[in-house]
């Protein structure tokens, strides 16, 4: 696999967490709606129950509908935070190129303003174009071959 940078980390932990927490929410979800059903069958037999039963039975589903909702809430928070962790990615590669062009531009400024540099970089493209010119001409060679 390829070396991540912190801020993929990040991002691929935000968006693994924000699943984690979606399906616990469905989880809570699917177990609130069967104690709503298990309150509502109580309900309607309180001839045989209590009173109390069926109160204590509501205020547990109650409880799990707040707790679910909490949940699902988180999650939509968590999916957000993994979200805004993408943006961040676009924005820093955007000022990292323009920081390396202006890298490169300061540097360039530096190599043509100095004549001892400027020889020196004049050389280098001598070299690297009779270089490339050679390359050129070996490969014409093998090709007539």
């Amino acid at each position: 696999m390829a070396t991540q940078t912190p801020t993929q980390r990040s991002a691929a932990a935000k968006r693994a967490a924000a699943t984690r927490k979606r399906n616990i929410a469905k989880r809570s979800a699917a177990s609130t709606r069967t104690s709503a059903r298990r309150t509502t069958g109580s309900a309607s037999v309180t001839a045989r129950t209590s009173a109390r039963t069926t109160a204590r039975s509501a205020r547990t589903t109650g409880n799990r509908a707040a707790q679910t909702a909490a949940r699902s809430a988180d999650a939509a928070q968590t999916q957000l935070g993994a979200v805004a962790i993408s943006a961040q990615r676009v924005l820093y590669t955007a000022v990292g190129a323009v920081a390396t062009a202006g890298d490169a531009v300061k540097q360039s400024a530096l190599t043509y303003t100095n004549a001892g540099r400027l020889a020196r970089q004049l050389n280098q493209f001598e070299r690297r174009g009779a270089r490339a010119i050679d390359r050129g001409r070996r490969q014409v060679r093998r090709r007539a071959r």
